[in-house]
């Protein structure tokens, strides 16, 4: 599969532990410190354990300057598209341009239900997050008019549009099936899965259909941006698998993946501050070198 040419991204993924708020606020500020772009929080608003993902980025765009902040994906089922398009604009406003929207279709059904949220099938879950895109982009746009989308799932009629954000907030898909390989290539700005489930081994067979689905809707598949949820050891040796071993054996298997691939957005799932230093100071630099390196010979 082709490299995109995209401009290579480092991030973190953390988690929102309610027990401890220090630490995950200490480990967004580590990581802009120690030189990560992006800062991404789990959303399960189901979960009493879980500080709720929204108040938590406004806190760490709050106490940061530049790394980009957004949910890892927005649990949409619990979250309307309009109040989601509102909240999402706000913190860009407020951050400066720092707020991206990674958007999931939902899941724990059960869990949603039992919080006041609706139970689809996964035909309707992928029908509302189609609707839930236009609501809202028709929010964030600036034409004149009240904004109208008339769907089975979310609606919008007549409402006011705003505010808008400060910058064009990426909508980032979590897809792995495909027709949500298919809705990424056509409306996302970006295609955020996770290693867990999608190895290396897939990613190429996915990134066809997004590919694919994004040319017949006369889109150019290099604007889709290609995020990657990772997580791995770091080892004095490498035992062949999947980011386990020293930095070196990781930035080389991240580059392949970028090169392989088109993936431009490498973000760790660690509560670690030791793995998230050695990331973004030992792995991070040596896949922009190598990746750079083929760039140029090619």
């Amino acid at each position: 599969m082709p490299d995109y040419g995209q401009h290579l991204r480092f991030g973190s993924f953390l988690t929102p532990a309610a027990a401890d708020p220090s630490t995950v606020v200490d480990l967004a500020v580590l990581s802009e410190r120690a030189g990560l772009d992006l800062v991404t929080i789990q959303d399960h608003p189901y979960q009493p354990r879980f500080l709720d993902t929204w108040t938590l980025l406004t806190w760490i765009a709050a106490t940061t300057d530049t790394v980009a902040v957004s949910p890892n994906v927005a649990n949409l089922p619990l979250r309307g598209p309009a109040i989601l398009a509102r909240s999402a604009a706000s913190l860009d406003r407020l951050s400066g341009g720092r707020v991206e929207l990674g958007l999931g279709a939902g899941a724990f059904w059960d869990a949603v239900a039992a919080n006041g949220g609706p139970r689809r099938s996964a035909g309707q879950s992928v029908d509302a997050l189609v609707e839930a895109i236009s609501v809202i982009r028709a929010l964030w746009s600036d034409e004149h008019g009240a904004a109208r989308v008339d769907g089975e799932h979310y609606s919008v009629l007549g409402a006011k549009r705003g505010p808008a954000p400060l910058h064009d907030i990426g909508i980032w898909l979590g897809a792995y099936g495909n027709r949500m390989l298919a809705v990424t290539g056509r409306h996302a700005d970006g295609w955020l899965p996770s290693a867990f489930n999608a190895g290396p081994d897939r990613l190429g067979a996915m990134t066809e259909r997004v590919d694919e689905a994004a040319h017949e809707a006369g889109r150019d598949p290099a604007a889709i941006r290609r995020l990657y949820n990772i997580s791995g050891a770091f080892t004095d040796s490498a035992d062949g698998s999947f980011l386990n071993g020293p930095p070196r054996v990781w930035a080389e298997q991240l580059a392949d993946v970028a090169l392989l691939h088109g993936t431009s957005t490498f973000i760790l799932g660690s509560d670690s501050a030791e793995d998230l230093e050695r990331f973004a100071g030992e792995v991070a630099p040596q896949v922009l070198d190598l990746v750079d390196a083929e760039r140029n010979a090619t």
